[in-house]
Parts: structure tokens; sequence; C-alpha cells
């Protein structure tokens, strides 16, 4: 284990993996970097990559200073990527992928970005968060019910049915997501209420993302996760996207990984949006 510390003094925990060019995993809601996902896409990565792999602040072995912002996250990024050189690319899974998209945005050495389903819900139709599910987060976290804070991500922000949700609280897992509860709000602070609620991605919001992007959905994922992959790739100023055939958002990391290395470890030209084939993958 290595630690940056971050622009307000919170110690940021990570791993790094083998050589080649720096890329910086950053994983979605109640993750943290010993995921034995996050482990092995590392591990795979780390052939053609030098992988980072960190504890979002509040998690794992990654401290905080509190009060949080969303900058705070964003500043912990920045961290990593001066340790790793300057320059650094990002790949961001689920509500990873939308604070690895704040993070590209702020100008803070990202080179290349590939997000995997960020969860923006654009279509009013789908399954979408209840209205009160912010509120109602906060004032779990502020009473420190963490095990209601996880049951309440996972019953009205995914609408995982609740006998599901009690079978997982008898699981070995329950004991890891649950310790890491109270940073739920963050990823909901990354994703933005108002990108939440079945309404059109704004394109100025994701202007300053000009980074090469690479926006990858599971063939097999749900119609809301699917089609907010495709917004996305839309107004993003210089993406492309890909569909992973088979693949659910709970994605294999064998199937996912060389996709990744493939185009992180491109020559850095450009990659040109192509509306016609964004259109053609929903279709």
């Amino acid at each position: 284990m290595q630690t940056v510390t971050s622009k307000d003094g919170t110690t940021i925990a990570y791993d790094r993996y083998g050589t080649g060019p720096a890329v910086i995993l950053v994983g979605g809601a109640l993750s943290y970097r010993r995921f034995k996902k996050m482990e092995k896409l590392s591990e795979l990565l780390s052939g053609r990559c030098t992988v980072i792999n960190y504890d979002r602040r509040g998690r794992g072995d990654s401290d905080e200073v509190t009060p949080f912002a969303l900058e705070r996250e964003i500043e912990d990024i920045a961290a990593l990527i001066e340790a790793a050189g300057g320059g650094a690319s990002l790949w961001g899974w689920s509500s990873g992928g939308a604070l690895a998209l704040r993070a590209a945005g702020a100008r803070i050495g990202v080179e290349r970005l590939a997000v995997y389903e960020a969860p923006f819900m654009v279509d009013p139709k789908e399954h979408l968060p209840t209205r009160d599910y912010s509120d109602r987060l906060d004032e779990l976290v502020a009473a420190d019910d963490r095990s209601g804070a996880v049951k309440h991500f996972m019953r009205n922000a995914i609408g995982i049915p609740a006998p599901f949700v009690a079978l997982m609280r008898l699981m070995p897992m329950w004991k890891g997501i649950k310790a890491v509860a109270h940073t739920l709000p963050y990823d909901w602070a990354a994703l933005g209420d108002h990108n939440m609620y079945g309404e059109p991605l704004r394109p100025a919001e994701w202007a300053s993302v000009t980074a090469p992007t690479l926006v990858v959905y599971g063939s097999k994922s749900p119609a809301e996760l699917q089609k907010g992959s495709r917004a996305l790739a839309q107004v993003l100023p210089n993406a492309e996207l890909r569909e992973l055939h088979g693949q659910t958002h709970n994605v294999s990391m064998k199937a996912l990984a060389p996709v990744l290395a493939e185009f992180f470890s491109g020559d850095g030209e450009s990659v040109v949006a192509r509306v016609e084939e964004v259109h053609a993958a929903g279709s």
C-alpha cells in the first residue's frame, strides 16, 4: 500500500501495479480498492499499464477531512495524478464514472477516460430513484444508520426487490459495504440529481470533458443504463461508444480488460465521436 496527501490533508491509500501508461481506477458506490473485481482488473491491466487502484476518501485505508464536497474527491484524483508523474488516464465504473467525468472536466491532467455505465437516468419511463432518495439518504447517514443507508440505496435507487436485499444482509460482503455506507451521498453528488430523473443530459455540463473518452455498456444491462450510456456518448465532445457483448452492470473484468488496455495504450490520437455509430448501437 502507498499513500498520497490530498489538498485538504486527507490521506488517500492506493496500490500500484505494472508498468506502462498510468491508469487510475475509480470505483462506484460502496466499492473500495480491495473489492475482488477492482483487484482483478488491476492485475489484468498491469501487463500494459501502470494501474493505480485507490480507496476513495472515507473508504478502506483512506481517511477524510470533513465536511465533504465534490471538489475534494476531484482533488484526491489530482493528487494521484501528480504521484503518477503529472498525467494519467481514468477508468470509472458506475457512479465512479460520473466522478471520473467530473475530474476530467476539471483539467487536472487526465489524458484519456473510459466509463462503464455511469447510471444517468435519461428516460422518464424507466426505473428512477424515489424523489426523496437524497433527503432520506442524508437523514440515514446523519443518524449513522449504515445498514439503513445501504438498504435505502439498494431498494430506492437501484430498485432491488426487498427479499433480495434481506438475503444480502446475511452474506459476508454486507459488513464491507456497510462500512462505507456513509459515502453514498458522495456518489449522488458526482451524478447530480438533475441527471437522475429522466431529463436529457446537458451538453454544456460536459463540454470541458475534452479528453478522448470511451463509453462502454453491456448488451445485457438494464435498458436505463444502456440509454444513459448512449446519451453520454452523444453529449461528450470527443467520445466513442462500445457495447460489450453478453455483459451486465456487474461486468466481467476478463471481458472488459482487453478493451481498456487497447484504449489506454493507444497512440494518443483523438477519438472522433461518430453520432451515426452511437445511434446504430442503440437500434
